[in-house]
């Protein structure tokens, strides 16, 4: 039997205020190749399906399509779980209905320890899923004394290990932070101020576990207690991370093949550091030049409309920092008297950018003395 397991789609999902949709389309229609190509029996969705519980329709739409082509078209067996991101009451809507078409939507809390039983070429196999749920969503339900996401998750995990088949494979799929975990600044806190981590060794036993909410991919505890990471970056932190979706060959014995299948994005996440008239003369033979930037300048002079010359050559560049900018002393504490010279500077490369001149010793004296008046006034108050 071979598993497809991905995660963290994120459908809807804004990157500085640009939409993803086209480019989330891109790679969901590899998967699609990857599953025909690697003749794929079944595919699990470990959580964030959408980057919202109210997701725009075009996502809904996306989402539609994809179903359509896994369960109705290439009639796969697919198993999802509800993560922090969905709405699992909108998420579940018509699950029931679904089920005779191969969609098994597992986003009730009350069902965790019900499995799913796929028979595939003689071999069976129990895929429990566990959606996200808040420690008070879990103390609440079922009536036990659990404070944090470690003891509501290892709760429901003991749970799944009662219930087992004592001859059947069995996978677990569940959305939640493992400790130890590395994350990117995409990834939605669980909670505020707690701690979220929920330990590994409780999921020790499963043959397999398919984790969602790290966009990282990476395992944790061991090979078969793994997160196959988001279908594309969505942060700059994640800009150095190979994103993809993780095969998983499964037979009566056990998992005896675990493989990471990359996904190649239309356009890449990356961040670019130097001055910006080095970074104009590369960007002018980039052939990349669409990707999605962080540019981070080094200049230490003003510079007018550093954006409208940055994507002239290089359209999609989304955040500007100008670290060169800011003098520090001792890493920590801004030097004043540093800042006052480099303000009469900045307004001098102002003043020869706008009219084509440098200040004349006159004008620069009077802008001198306007800039240690504005300085003491905000000493004063």
């Amino acid at each position: 039997m071979r598993l497809l397991h991905t995660a963290d789609w994120h459908l809807g999902r804004l990157f500085h205020n640009l939409s993803l949709l086209d480019d989330q389309r891109h790679v969901l229609s590899q998967l699609l190749e990857i599953i025909d190509r690697e003749k794929v029996e079944a595919v699990l969705i470990a959580g964030d399906i959408y980057d919202r519980s109210v997701p725009p329709s075009a996502a809904v739409t996306l989402l539609d399509e994809v179903l359509h082509a896994l369960c109705e078209v290439r009639k796969l067996p697919v198993i999802m779980i509800s993560g922090n991101h969905d709405g699992a009451e909108r998420l579940r809507f018509g699950a029931r209905h679904l089920r005779q078409a191969g969609l098994h939507i597992l986003s009730d809390l009350a069902d965790f320890a019900t499995p799913v039983t796929l028979t595939i070429d003689g071999v069976e196999v129990d895929v429990f899923g566990i959606p996200y749920a808040d420690p008070e969503h879990v103390r609440s339900h079922f009536k036990v004394d659990v404070h944090d996401f470690d003891g509501a998750h290892r709760y429901l995990v003991e749970r799944i290990s009662e219930q087992r088949h004592p001859t059947r494979r069995c996978i677990l799929m569940s959305h939640c932070f493992v400790a130890g975990g590395s994350a990117s600044d995409s990834e939605r806190p669980l909670t505020l101020g707690g701690a979220e981590s929920v330990a590994w060794e409780p999921m020790q036993g499963f043959d397999y576990v398919a984790l969602g909410h790290l966009h990282g991919p990476q395992y944790r505890g061991g090979e078969h207690i793994r997160y196959s990471g988001s279908i594309l970056k969505y942060s700059f932190s994640e800009a150095r991370q190979h994103k993809g979706v993780t095969l998983v060959d499964l037979n009566a014995g056990g998992v005896t093949k675990i493989e990471q299948i990359p996904l190649v994005p239309s356009r890449e996440v990356r961040v670019l550091e130097g001055e910006i008239d080095a970074l104009i003369a590369q960007g002018r033979t980039d052939k990349n030049a669409d990707d999605y930037l962080l540019v981070r300048l080094t200049d230490r002079h003003a510079i007018l409309d550093p954006m409208g010359k940055l994507r002239e050559v290089y359209p999609n560049v989304l955040h500007l920092e100008k670290p060169g900018m800011l003098e520090t002393r001792g890493g920590q504490q801004l030097d004043r008297e540093r800042l006052r010279f480099d303000a009469l500077d900045m307004f001098g490369d102002f003043f020869n950018q706008t009219s084509g001149e440098a200040m004349s010793e006159e004008q620069a004296r009077a802008m001198a003395e306007l800039i240690n008046q504005l300085q003491r006034d905000e000493a004063q108050g």
